[in-house]
């Protein structure tokens, strides 16, 4: 069906409006990427936009031998994947039996957890049954709190329940209990919402930033995104030795080096998403069920 005239100067409009939006939103990765790879001069001078001016990789050369961003980067990929693995697999031993119709009680328990997405006990009393645990200045007050995301466990609970029930019925001819119905039937053809909420945890295991700052007070354990913050609040990083090596002969400006250490924050996701993405299209069910 062909469109009208009308039909094609709104799409046209639309795509233009789209892309101008698009560029607006990347410009000012462009713009740090940039300055992380430009010379000291073409910074201070301003002459740094949307390409590198005097390319130059001393900035991350700096950052890697006179700070503790190596140290962070470590800590936060121990804190992104452990706590990724740990809130799925709480998530789906949760999500799973509240999907069986037949499980007791699974309309209270939902409700129960759906509860706590209103009402939370609140941060002082959350932090006093952190401290009283032990476990300040330790992962698992980053991890515990916040294990099971109700939100996550509803989407895999719904999903969960959509599925067939003809191939619950045919792995139960077949022998299939709980837990192998759960590994090699409910599982493959889950992966692309499971694939889905992994990212969403990582993204956000790899973003912690306030529980890091209320419960651990270690700075060699600190993460990446308190480091790069406490470098952008700094009102002069050179001086305050963070930075700079008493023997460093590189000599870069302040921005370069922030923006080198937003770049090394941002750009792990960046990296890790277009490998998830496949999974945000493939078909779910096909070839699963067969007439």
């Amino acid at each position: 069906m062909r469109s009208s005239p009308g039909e094609k100067v709104f799409h046209a409009v639309n795509y233009v409006l789209l892309a101008m939006l698009a560029c607006s939103s990347l410009f000012p990765l462009l713009h740090l990427i940039a300055l992380s790879l430009s010379g000291s001069e073409a910074i201070q001078t301003g002459r740094v936009t949307l390409w590198p001016v005097d390319f130059s990789l001393d900035t991350y050369k700096l950052l890697a031998s006179g700070t503790s961003i190596l140290q962070a980067f470590q800590n936060s990929i121990v804190i992104t994947v452990t706590g990724t693995i740990l809130s799925m697999l709480t998530t789906l031993f949760a999500a799973y039996p509240l999907s069986r119709p037949f499980f007791y009680a699974r309309r209270r328990l939902t409700l129960a957890m759906i509860f706590t997405m209103i009402f939370s006990g609140g941060l002082i009393p959350t932090y006093l049954v952190v401290q009283s645990l032990g476990l300040i200045n330790s992962y698992w007050a980053i991890w515990l709190p916040g294990l099971v995301s109700t939100y996550n466990m509803l989407i895999l609970r719904t999903y969960f329940e959509q599925l067939p029930a003809e191939m619950e019925e045919a792995a139960r001819m077949d022998g299939c209990g709980e837990v192998r119905l759960l590994a090699q039937v409910l599982l493959p053809v889950s992966m692309p919402v499971i694939a889905t909420l992994s990212l969403f945890y990582g993204v956000a295991y790899w973003n912690v930033f306030f529980s890091m700052l209320i419960y651990i007070n270690d700075s060699t354990m600190q993460n990446v995104s308190v480091l790069v913050q406490q470098m952008i609040q700094s009102q002069s990083v050179l001086q305050q030795g963070q930075l700079v090596q008493p023997d460093a002969q590189v000599h870069v400006v302040e921005e370069g080096i922030k923006a080198a250490g937003i770049i090394v924050l941002i750009v792990p996701m960046l990296i890790v998403y277009p490998f998830i993405q496949k999974y945000f299209v493939k078909g779910v069910m096909i070839g699963s069920v067969k007439g």
